[in-house]
Parts: structure tokens; C-alpha cells; sequence
């Protein structure tokens, strides 16, 4: 793509020096490695080099999803990094390279370095991109802004005082794009874990005259906080903690797993309070560790409505497979059921090693 719109560039020359130990590198690291080799074929001058790197550029997102692009969009994460280490001394360019990238592939990455290089000139541009015609540029805004972004370095200082990011998020709450909602639900969630009282003082005061869109918006901004029980996060989704409910009929099957397969509880909910209730209804398993010791997981089992006297017989799925993300060890699991952050005993499971 670059020796087409750049005849000079050294096509042979990039490709050798890219493919020297690429094969023993993951997904992220061969993407740096393209960076710097970027870095080393692409003209000095980053003005030139960034005309360079656009007219490359393939054709924009068309939809207004990620959802079903796959990993094609990957090619872009080496200009990604490439943004990142070489745009730093020339901001307007690198804002401008971003602008188009992102509509290609998330600069959500690169856009962070730019903050923490000079906040308040870029959070007004971000400010800007909040009415941009694409939702993809729109969601950069809300993406690269989240203080705890999985895949890239932590905004501290948005940890700190998350304000200068709510100011953004209140601009993009009714965007006409879900995957910009979903985002803006994502920032509110990494707010929340640093900050869970403004959580929900945020969340509260979005629920007023609240459209459905938003509403979903803050069911998932809420998400964390609900598995943790957070009293205020589960009164602001109308799930309070007064209602009159007993969980019985509780069962493991089987009663002994294997670990790789997969256990299941089933249990009946009854509300036995003389009101209509809204409930949400988690599982909290307590997984053995290596150790001995167990760390809890919390997992979403429901949300319904319960007439005074109603019964609903609930399944929850568990599965036992190891993950790079979470290990299972054979050992005794206890379990707890939580319904509107109530917690309830719901027995254990043992889980034994293959054979």
C-alpha cells in the first residue's frame, strides 16, 4: 500500500527487514515491529510522511458497526503505533492523520499520548469531533478518553478527576449510533471503578426523561457496579434491596464436575413480599485458586418481574474451561446467589481434575 502511493519507498527493503523473527511474534508485537519499520522506510519529515501514509489508506468503515469487520481492520494497527511514536512534535498533522485513521481503524491508542502530551488542546479538538459526521470519528472521543482503556497505558490524570471526560461523554449520551453509546457506556464503567459515587450521580441524573437508547446506555455503563452489588447503581436500574424474596430449591448438576467441562445450578426464585417487584438475579461462584484460596466471579443470570407469590426456576450455565484470563483448580466452589445485591447461600460444587 505505501510503495504504490509512494513509488520511492523501498518495498524489498521494508519487507525483509518486517519479516526478520516475525514469525516468532504475537499479534501486537508484529504490529510494532511494522511500526518501526515505518519509522525507518517513510520520509524523516512526518508532514511527508503522513501524506504518505493517508493516500495509502484503504476505504472507510461503511458501516456504522464494528461488529462483523473482523481482523482485516488490524492492517491499521501498525499506523496506530506509527501516530503514536513519530506524530508527538507535530500535533495539527497528527490530528489530522488520526481523523482519517480512526475512520479505518480506532486511533483510540494513539489519541492517548496526545492527551497526556497536551490535554487541553486535544480534548478540544475531541470536543470538536463530538458533531462529526462519522460515528467512527465520534467514537474515537469516548474511546480514547477512557481512563483505564484495556489494551493501552492508563489517563492517571482522568483517574484523578474525571471531569474534563464527563464533559465529553454528556455531548455523545444521546449519539443516533450505538457502537458511540456503547462506548460512552464503556468510559462511564471505567469511570465508576475509580469513582463509584459519581457513577452514579452521573447515571441518575442521565435517567431523567431518560430515552430507551439511554437507558440501555446506563444498564451497561452499570454493568460492574451491579455485579459487585453497589446499592446505589441497582436503585438507580429500580432494583431495591426491600422486597421480601427467597431463593430455594437450589441444585448443582452434576454434583461433582470435571475441569474443562462445565457445571450447572438451578434454583427457583419466589417473591413472598405482598408488592410486584423488580429483581436482578447474579451468581457469585468462588473458584478455587492454586493456592487453596478462592477468588469470586460474579455472573448475570437474569432480570425479571415478579408478581406477589410468583415463582420463576432459574438455570445458570458455568463453564469450567481453562482461559488464558482465568485457571481452574480442582477443590470444593462455593456459591452465592444475589438478587438486587442481597446475597443468598447457594451451595457448592466440587470439581475434580481430568483423569
Amino acid at each position: 500500500m505505501l510503495s504504490e502511493t509512494h513509488p520511492p519507498f523501498d518495498r524489498d527493503g521494508f519487507i525483509t527487514d518486517c519479516l526478520d523473527g516475525y514469525e516468532e511474534l504475537e499479534l501486537t508485537s508484529r504490529a510494532r515491529k511494522i511500526s518501526q519499520m515505518m519509522e525507518k522506510y517513510l520520509p524523516e519529515n512526518f508532514e511527508q510522511a503522513a501524506e504518505i501514509l493517508v493516500a495509502s489508506l484503504g476505504p472507510r468503515i461503511s458501516s456504522d458497526e464494528l461488529v462483523g469487520q473482523g481482523l482485516d481492520l488490524f492492517v491499521y494497527l501498525p499506523h496506530v503505533f506509527y501516530v503514536a511514536a513519530r506524530g508527538l512534535n507535530d500535533w495539527e498533522t497528527s490530528m489530522w492523520v488520526q481523523h482519517q485513521l480512526t475512520q479505518r481503524f480506532s486511533c483510540e491508542y494513539s489519541i492517548r499520548f496526545f492527551l497526556e502530551r497536551d490535554a487541553e488542546r486535544t480534548l478540544g479538538r475531541l470536543r470538536q469531533w463530538t458533531s462529526d459526521p462519522s460515528p467512527h470519528v465520534r467514537r474515537l472521543v469516548s474511546e480514547g478518553t477512557r481512563p483505564r482503556l484495556p489494551w493501552a497505558p492508563r489517563l492517571r490524570d482522568f483517574q484523578k478527576d474525571p471531569a474534563p471526560v464527563l464533559e465529553l461523554l454528556e455531548l455523545l449520551k444521546d449519539d443516533p449510533a450505538s457502537l458511540v453509546r456503547r462506548s460512552v457506556a464503556n468510559n462511564l464503567n471505567d469511570i465508576g471503578k475509580d469513582h463509584p459515587r459519581l457513577l452514579v450521580e452521573t447515571c441518575r441524573r442521565w435517567m431523567v426523561d431518560a430515552s430507551v437508547d439511554r437507558r440501555a446506555l446506563i444498564r451497561h455503563a452499570l454493568r460492574t457496579a451491579v455485579k459487585r452489588g453497589e446499592p446505589g447503581a441497582l436503585e438507580t436500574l429500580g432494583y431495591t434491596s426491600h422486597h421480601q424474596v427467597r431463593i430455594h430449591g437450589v441444585s448443582w448438576r452434576p454434583e461433582q464436575a470435571v475441569i474443562g467441562s462445565a457445571v450447572e445450578i438451578n434454583f427457583t426464585v419466589t417473591n413472598d413480599g405482598d408488592e410486584p417487584g423488580e429483581f436482578n438475579v447474579d451468581l457469585k461462584v468462588h473458584f478455587v485458586k492454586a493456592n487453596g484460596s478462592t477468588t469470586p466471579k460474579v455472573f448475570k443470570v437474569k432480570q425479571l418481574t415478579l408478581a406477589p407469590g410468583e415463582t420463576a426456576a432459574l438455570r445458570k450455565r458455568v463453564s469450567l474451561a481453562q482461559h488464558t484470563t482465568r485457571t481452574h483448580y480442582p477443590g470444593l466452589h462455593a456459591a452465592e446467589v444475589l438478587v438486587n445485591g442481597v446475597t443468598s447461600p447457594g451451595g457448592s460444587f466440587a470439581a475434580r481434575a481430568t483423569t
